[in-house]
C-alpha cells in the first residue's frame, strides 16, 4: 500500500462502477474500502465480523433483520454505523452515495450467506485502487 496520503476524493474520480469496492490501503488485517453506491445491494450476512460504514457523500440507508424484526438506519453524509456480526443486512441508497467500510481483508462484499445477487452487485472481495 501507499506510503504517501491518499485523496479520497481523487480515488472516488477514478472509477464510476456502483457496489464495486476498492481497497485505498490497509490497516492491520482490514481492508480500507471505497465504494460508490445506488439503487439496492442485496441481503446479506457476515457471521464472523462486524461491517463498518462512513457515508463520506450523499445518503445510505441499511435494512437490518433482527430478533424483533426489520428496521432500517438512515446514515446522512458523515454518518458511522456498525453492523454486528450475524445480522442480516441490506444497504441501499435512492439517489446514490459515496461510502467508506473496514472490513477483514478477503471479506466478500456480499457476506458468507446472501439472496440472490443481482447483476449490479459486484461479489468480490475488493479490488485494488488502480485496478
Amino acid at each position: 500500500m501507499s506510503k504517501q496520503p491518499i485523496s479520497l476524493a481523487h480515488a472516488l474520480a477514478s472509477f464510476d462502477a456502483l457496489w464495486s469496492p476498492r481497497v485505498v490501503t490497509r490497516v492491520n488485517d482490514y481492508d480500507v474500502r471505497i465504494a460508490k453506491v445506488g439503487g439496492e445491494h442485496v441481503w446479506h450476512v457476515h457471521e464472523d465480523t462486524d461491517e463498518f460504514f462512513l457515508v463520506l457523500d450523499g445518503e445510505l440507508r441499511i435494512s437490518l433483520r433482527e430478533t424483533g424484526g426489520e428496521r432500517a438506519v438512515r446514515l446522512p453524509q458523515g454518518s458511522v454505523f456498525t453492523v454486528p456480526a450475524g445480522t442480516w443486512h441490506r444497504p441501499s441508497s435512492a439517489s446514490g452515495a459515496a461510502i467508506l467500510m473496514f472490513e477483514p481483508t478477503g471479506t466478500s462484499s456480499v457476506g458468507d450467506r446472501h439472496d440472490e445477487v443481482p447483476a449490479q452487485v459486484d461479489a468480490t472481495t475488493g479490488h485494488a485502487l488502480d485496478g
